[in-house]
């Protein structure tokens, strides 16, 4: 179960021994990633098929890689397939929109929930399926990037993405093995808590929005919002169904990720929006010492939001 780390542990190992630090909490990671490989394992003579769930900057994609890294290791050919490439080419009148107008990402409706079920059933018969592509920025499928797949003995799939716990995916197929995978621990000072579990996803995605997708912070936090809405609204309310929790947390990454969100935060201006929230993660952040980010080993899941790792997304 996750439980608060202390800022003065944190800062200790940060300040005195860094690489011992990262050294320590990736092992402790590849730990939980070799748990997670053996009870797939075990569930795979019932179901071939395996759903990773969890919300915006919970590591999903490199924890559901490392994951089929394990299997592999075991002797299970794994295949790791994003829900993202499911999305519905972008239709004005029947696309999910928010009330400004825009179109709602975290809505499970974006998805083409009736081709998702056809290839869960036709995979689990040993048939073969077509995985589409999406373009985010032509807002349609890709016809050339489609990819089959089939399964076999000895193979595994893993579908991950925030809406994989959704009862209408994965509902009708109880016999799956299911991830549900957050920053579950919070960081406190003196007893009391100083850095919330949510702020770390924050972080997370608001250095890797800015260092690779072209976003600033500011635009970054305005989403926010409509990301923690989207979460209460369809992603924890199925993570009771998950046969694993597993915290993505590491202890070390906040000190490793204080110089690139100070950056980014930077150009963020007194009287935004969402200052007042700045206003108390701010003074947290600066709280910690810094660790190296050269210290973070290629495979890391902080690799996913620094960059620097041996994974493609």
């Amino acid at each position: 179960m996750p439980y608060p780390y202390s800022l003065e542990e944190i800062n200790q190992r940060a300040k005195f021994d860094a690489e011992g630090f990262v050294q320590e909490c990736e092992a402790i990671y590849s730990r939980k990633v070799l748990e997670a490989a053996a009870m797939i394992k075990d569930n795979s003579g019932r179901c071939n098929v395996v759903f990773l769930s969890g919300p915006s900057g919970s590591g999903k994609t490199t924890t559901a890689l490392k994951i089929s890294s394990a299997l592999e290791s075991i002797g299970i050919h794994a295949t790791t397939v994003s829900l993202d490439k499911y999305y519905k080419p972008y239709d004005p009148e029947t696309s999910p929109h928010l009330e400004n107008g825009e179109v709602d990402l975290e809505s499970p409706y974006c998805l083409d929930l009736e081709l998702l079920n056809e290839h869960f059933h036709a995979l689990k018969n040993g048939d073969e399926v077509l995985i589409p592509h999406y373009s985010f920025k032509l807002r349609a499928r890709d016809l050339s990037k489609e990819k089959p797949l089939r399964l076999g003995p000895g193979k595994i799939v893993i579908f991950e993405g925030i809406h994989a716990l959704n009862d209408m995916l994965c509902g009708e197929h109880p016999e799956a093995f299911k991830i549900y995978i957050s920053a579950h621990s919070d960081i406190e000072k003196n007893g009391a808590l100083l850095f919330k579990r949510a702020w770390t996803r924050l972080l997370r995605r608001v250095v890797r929005d800015e260092r690779f997708r072209d976003t600033d912070a500011l635009e970054t936090l305005k989403l926010w919002i409509n990301v923690q809405h989207g979460e209460m609204q369809y992603i924890t309310p199925y993570k009771h169904k998950a046969n694993l929790l597993f915290d993505s947390t590491m202890p070390y990454e906040i000190p490793v990720m204080k110089r690139f969100a100070l950056r980014a935060f930077s150009d963020v201006q007194d009287g935004a929006a969402i200052f007042d929230e700045l206003a108390t993660l701010l003074p947290a952040l600066n709280a910690f010492e810094e660790v190296d980010p050269g210290l973070v080993p290629p495979d890391s899941v902080i690799r996913e939001f620094i960059g620097g790792g041996i994974f493609k997304y």
